[in-house]
């Protein structure tokens, strides 16, 4: 042992320090420092000017689901790297960095729970895995949490955040948005409600597919929410987008959402809306 290593074992163990960075959050809209307890206390929602943060799956089954009453489903199995893809690193790098990251296995979570005592089936899309994109995974997962939706004869509600299809997968991915929909059109064919809740950013085909057919569109407060980016349509137009263009508020003002809910009411606008939806149901 040279001194080096004595010297270093004798000195005490000293608990990490809290720096700024453990201490505070700086919100993206107002760049205020806000104390990151209250930040995550408030649901990633900014107390001074309601800028709502992207949250994980975890944190959403919390604030909508009944303490005590989720059962997270199981992720299907897929064929991780169909295509053995490569571009900078590998494929399969990219998902265990992802999934190192995160803790999860992919982008998208499901659980069965109850909203206010009512049963329902909600899945989440995980934005800071590999952007939420819609692969084979995603695909798999939404299928069964429909499936699960049918089995249980309750709503199914996603929460959708993605820049849309993974490009890793090919074809492949792009084959999840029809398979998606013949799911929901056998969730309508039940006679069960399919609530989709718009989160910030919901792109690329996930917008082209299941995040668009809901029966019910709610969208979170400042939301970005579109197929082609920005920059890209002004591009392809050659004109300059208004202000706001693809944010909640001026989807809802064009008709394309149905309502723009804060995310401390999203709980109690779920519990109301299920409770309208499935008030045939409850009667048969």
């Amino acid at each position: 042992m040279n001194w080096v290593t004595r010297v270093r074992n004798a000195i005490p163990f000293i608990a990490k320090r809290e720096t700024v960075e453990t201490l505070w959050h700086k919100c993206k809209g107002c760049q205020s420092m806000i104390f990151l307890k209250e930040y995550e206390e408030n649901q990633s929602v900014c107390p001074k000017c309601d800028y709502h943060g992207r949250i994980g799956p975890a944190e959403r089954f919390a604030a909508i689901f009944d303490d005590g009453s989720l059962r997270v489903l199981p992720m299907p199995k897929v064929v991780e790297d169909p295509l053995k893809f490569k571009d900078t690193k590998k494929y399969p790098d990219r998902i265990k960095a992802a999934r190192a990251q995160t803790g999860e296995t992919d982008a998208m979570i499901s659980g069965h729970g109850k909203i206010d005592g009512q049963p329902a089936v909600i899945s989440v899309q995980d934005f800071a895995f590999m952007g939420g994109s819609m692969g084979m995974a995603v695909g798999e997962a939404f299928v069964a949490a429909a499936q699960e939706a049918l089995v249980n004869k309750c709503p199914y509600i996603i929460f959708t955040a993605a820049g849309g299809a993974r490009m890793q997968e090919g074809i492949l991915s792009l084959m999840q948005m029809p398979r998606s929909t013949v799911a929901i059109q056998m969730l309508r064919e039940a006679g069960l409600p399919y609530i989709v809740v718009l989160t910030d950013p919901t792109t690329g085909g996930v917008t082209a597919s299941y995040a668009m057919l809901g029966d019910i569109q709610i969208a979170e407060p400042g939301a970005l929410i579109g197929f082609a980016g920005q920059r890209v349509i002004e591009q392809t137009i050659r004109e300059k987008l208004p202000e706001g263009f693809q944010r909640a508020e001026y989807l809802l003002d064009h008709g394309m959402v149905d309502m723009v809910k804060h995310r401390h009411e999203l709980k109690a606008t779920l519990s109301n809306l299920i409770g309208y939806l499935m008030a045939s149901k409850k009667a048969a």
